[in-house]
């Protein structure tokens, strides 16, 4: 049976909730459906905004051949398949790809031509910042559109469509849990009413702790598993870090996501124990980024178990948030006048860059700060 989100899903752009900067009278999808401009676009935002529909409806308004991939699943043969398709001088093909951002840079290279000679309208959705996720050239031939969380009027009309009656604290329990996720609260809408006969807040609840369903990799899953990984590798557990990084992968996560935790963790918590390790962790990026699924795994085991049992140091860290302190709480303090700027003469006359000494044992603290010691050598 068709899923419920499928079936109430907008078929046209007067059907559509949410968006208005978008969609709204004048506004530039909007001008660009009514008049079939043809062009490539990212639509970037959190998930259950409307990103697929949008995409379908674009389509629909250029009559053209629709084809859906998605880059967690997707790769270069299937991209092949839908450029090969058909016959490019009768109708426009427009490829929706899903999460493109999860295509690796080869995988976007292979695109890239193709796009470029107008052989097939791409519209990429993603959650991440396409200037990260998407290579320049590919980017640059794309226009991006910035989709925003769903207000609580706009799930209150979504849920509406659904044609599920149920209370309305349990109305409003779901529109703050969802937290402007259409997608969410519809699935969550249809489980509770194949389980329950009243929809309550509690049983709304229920149906979200059900073992048996599964929800959006954003959901508190989410969340635990990263922090258990995250709290392994600072603990020295390689065998609890690889275990929790095995069921990110399996569950889906992006590796990119993964990668990006393990840089940060590098310098914040092994930091100067061993300062080799933001190395490490920047070239697993690179390896997941180049390389992608199934291969990359190898590459973040590789990266968990050296950050893993590398030694731990936390100072750097602690020093630099206690500055930032410091600089929220006193603000901009002036700058000693011999390790200011000299460039005018004006300046030097000033005292700026007076009785400056290179490798001075006194501080180059403000006059306030001049007794601080942020960094703590062990």
């Amino acid at each position: 049976m068709e899923p419920l989100a499928s079936q109430i899903r907008p078929k046209k752009l007067e059907e559509f909730v949410g968006q208005k900067h978008l969609v709204g009278e004048g506004k530039p999808l909007n001008i660009a459906i009514e008049k079939g401009h043809i062009f490539s676009f990212i639509l970037w935002g959190p998930p259950g905004v409307g990103k697929t529909t949008l995409a379908k409806i674009y389509a629909g308004s250029l009559k053209a051949d629709f084809y859906e991939l998605s880059g967690v699943s997707s790769g270069k043969e299937d991209i092949k398949k839908v450029i090969e398709s058909g016959n490019i001088l009768s109708r426009q093909r427009v490829l929706f790809l899903d999460e493109i951002h999860r295509l690796n840079k080869a995988q976007q290279d292979f695109l890239l031509p193709y796009v470029e000679r107008g052989d097939i309208v791409l519209i990429g959705a993603t959650t991440e910042n396409p200037s990260f996720e998407i290579i320049s050239p590919l980017l640059s031939r794309c226009r991006v559109f910035t989709l925003e969380s769903l207000s609580s009027s706009d799930m209150a009309l979504i849920i509406a469509r659904t044609g599920v009656k149920m209370e309305k604290k349990a109305k409003e329990w779901l529109i703050s849990m969802a937290g402007g996720d259409a997608r969410q609260a519809i699935t969550v809408i249809e489980n509770a009413s194949k389980l329950y006969k009243k929809i309550t807040v509690q049983s709304l609840k229920d149906t979200i702790q059900n073992k048996f369903l599964r929800f959006d990799k954003k959901g508190e899953e989410h969340y635990n598993t990263i922090s258990a990984f995250i709290k392994s590798m600072r603990a020295s557990q390689p065998d609890a870090a690889l275990y929790y990084l095995a069921r990110m992968v399996e569950a889906g996560e992006d590796p990119k996501f993964i990668a990006r935790r393990m840089v940060i963790f590098a310098s914040e918590d092994v930091g100067m124990a061993q300062p080799t390790a933001l190395v490490v962790a920047n070239e697993v990026f690179r390896a997941v980024e180049t390389i992608g699924l199934p291969e990359a795994q190898i590459n973040l085991a590789h990266g968990v178990v050296y950050l893993s049992v590398a030694a731990k140091n936390r100072n750097a860290y602690d020093a630099y948030f206690a500055a930032m302190e410091d600089v929220k709480k006193y603000g901009n303090l002036p700058i000693p006048m011999e390790i200011r700027n000299a460039s005018t003469k004006l300046m030097k006359n000033l005292g700026y860059g007076k009785n400056y000494e290179k490798y001075s044992n006194k501080s180059f603290l403000p006059e306030k700060l001049i007794d601080k010691k942020y960094y703590k050598k062990n």
